[in-house]
């Protein structure tokens, strides 16, 4: 018999053993259930109608207070108690869960009846009632005292959102023994507020960013726009703009100003210009054209990944709004640094010469492999969620390509992540959880809910203007973490939100709005250390004044376009 035959037959007879091992147990399984067995289901709800996960569901004897069956609500809030042998005549259906009254129920006459039968019943929905307890006011206390912390200064944001950790982890574990009210949750529950793909995005797009700035790409950029522009600031200033806003698009804007920031005061400084009349206008730019995309601001990353909506959902349903925009703050710019840009004194030689030297592509052929690299996972990004390819995935996949042909120095590209502000993402998840956990949310929502009512205008006016005002002195990144809940509670209740109008409103308040103030973004923040760096220090008077207007004329006219879009 030949060898292949041979095979063959060996692989039939253990596929054949196989099959009879897999009836047997079957067999087995089958002849030791019970035919009495059945079950009791239903579901748990929160009072915003949000499935309730981990709820303790325990069917008990009514008089000797025995549990008879016990099971937790599983992420859909759903529950299944199995229910063997005999009952007792007064059955008590009771459902505990942190921070919410113990619910009971007697089962009737009607309901033993079926499962004495054997029969299996579905009950009806049950919405559990809020307990505020100290708990609710600790947490509460805790997380405005991060937003302070972040808004004063005092602490890195990274430092505060810790701080905030720290605190609720402390309540919670120590303060239990002293009284139980104080509880909030526990290690394992508060890893559930973690946004996972949030974390992996982030950190892929760092690496692919860190292995993109080798090659001196943005350099060369800022350079040509000033070649193309014939060094004339009138039109100097929207192509700088315009390669700020684009580069936004696609990478993190405090990526994107840490490498625009120091070839513009070069530029700005060649041609005797104040450095701020393109330092402001590209910082705004950045947070206004980064809109257009779920990579463009760490504020997308979180609706989007929160929300479900695609690249191209954001791509959609956002650009038009943000070129609108985008027209408004060119123009506005230019008046406003209208002064400035008029008093050009034009370039020396060598100081255009040593302008070029530092503006040349360092690796051309690095550059060639990003490209293809990028153009991969841009295209990933757009198909991907045709095959429920998570943006984080491709993040990840884009990286390591870069990576594995590249081969650049990996030690020095894993030390380029941004490992702090990771640190603050995952510390800022658990202190919003903590007031998620204990019901902030849940109230804001609800009081928002009765504000608005059935309108889906007043809710777009309410989410866009209030997210934008308040992104002026609360950072936009916990203030988008904090909202998105009450923005998921609005989603499913105003009629036709259901279009995510809501979320897309979120998103430009909260990134537009950031334009506002220094503290409104964290691409202010870095951008102002840099420029202080080099001698022209921007102060909170000053970006208020400059970005105030720039607030309310973007902010009105990409609300303008959402309301065409959805209404």
């Amino acid at each position: 018999m030949r060898p292949a035959a041979r095979m063959a037959r060996l692989s039939l007879i253990v596929l054949f053993a196989f099959i009879a091992a897999a009836g047997w147990q079957y067999a087995v399984a089958a002849s030791q259930s019970t035919p009495g067995d059945q079950f009791l289901m239903g579901r748990v709800l929160d009072p915003q109608d949000t499935p309730l996960e981990g709820a303790a569901i325990r069917l008990v004897d009514g008089q000797s207070g025995e549990v008879i069956a016990e099971a937790l609500s599983q992420p859909d809030g759903r529950y299944a108690l199995p229910i063997t042998g005999d009952l007792p005549q007064d059955p008590l259906l009771m459902i505990e869960r942190d921070h919410y009254k113990i619910f009971g129920q007697e089962l009737g006459r009607d309901l033993l009846g079926v499962l004495a039968q054997g029969g299996t019943i579905s009950l009806p929905s049950i919405t559990l009632e809020r307990q505020i307890t100290a708990a609710f006011w600790i947490a509460t206390l805790v997380f405005v005292l991060v937003l302070v912390l972040i808004a004063t200064g005092l602490f890195h944001n990274t430092l505060a959102t810790l701080i905030g950790v720290t605190l609720i982890y402390a309540v919670s574990y120590i303060g239990e023994h002293l009284h139980e009210g104080l509880y909030i949750f526990d290690f394992q529950r508060s890893l559930h507020y973690i946004d996972w793909n949030v974390i992996f995005l982030i950190m892929g797009m760092m690496i692919v960013i860190a292995v993109v700035e080798e090659t001196g790409i943005f350099q060369w950029l800022a350079f040509f726009a000033y070649r193309i522009s014939g060094g004339r600031p009138y039109i100097l200033l929207p192509i700088l703009m315009l390669i700020t806003g684009v580069a936004s698009a696609f990478l993190d804007n405090v990526t994107t100003m840490l490498l625009m920031t120091p070839i513009t005061v070069q530029i700005a400084l060649v041609l005797g210009i104040d450095p701020l009349a393109f330092i402001l206008p590209e910082v705004m730019a950045s947070n206004v054209v980064g809109v257009s995309t779920l990579i463009g601001t760490p504020t997308n990353i979180l609706i989007g990944s929160f929300g479900q909506i695609s690249f191209n959902g954001f791509l959609i349903n956002l650009t038009p709004g943000v070129l609108l925009a985008f027209v408004g703050l060119i123009l506005y710019s230019a008046y406003i640094y209208r002064k400035d840009l008029g008093g050009s004194q034009g370039a020396s030689e060598l100081l255009l010469e040593r302008l070029s030297e530092r503006s040349r592509i360092q690796q051309p052929e690095d550059l060639k492999k990003a490209g293809v690299v990028g153009a991969g996972m841009i295209l990933l990004f757009i198909l991907g969620e045709r095959f429920h390819l998570l943006p984080a995935v491709t993040a990840i996949m884009g990286a390591t390509a870069l990576l594995v042909w590249i081969r650049p120095d990996i030690e020095k590209m894993i030390e380029a992540v941004d490992w702090t502000t990771l640190v603050f993402f995952l510390a800022l998840f658990i202190t919003v959880g903590a007031i998620q956990e204990v019901g902030l949310i849940g109230m804001i929502a609800a009081l928002v809910g009765r504000v608005v009512g059935d309108s889906l205008l007043l809710a777009m006016l309410g989410v866009t203007w209030l997210s934008a005002l308040l992104s002026m002195v609360i950072a936009n990144i916990p203030f988008t973490a904090a909202m998105l809940p009450v923005v998921g509670f609005l989603t499913r209740t105003v009629p036709g939100a259901g279009s995510k109008a809501l979320y897309f409103c979120l998103s430009v308040g909260s990134a537009m709005g950031g334009n506002g103030s220094l503290i409104g973004a964290s691409a202010n923040m870095v951008t102002a250390g840099i420029s202080e760096s080099a001698g022209y220090p921007i102060s909170y008077a000053y970006f208020f004044k400059k970005g105030l207007p720039a607030l309310l004329i973007t902010v009105g006219l990409a609300f303008a376009w959402l309301l065409i879009r959805f209404l």
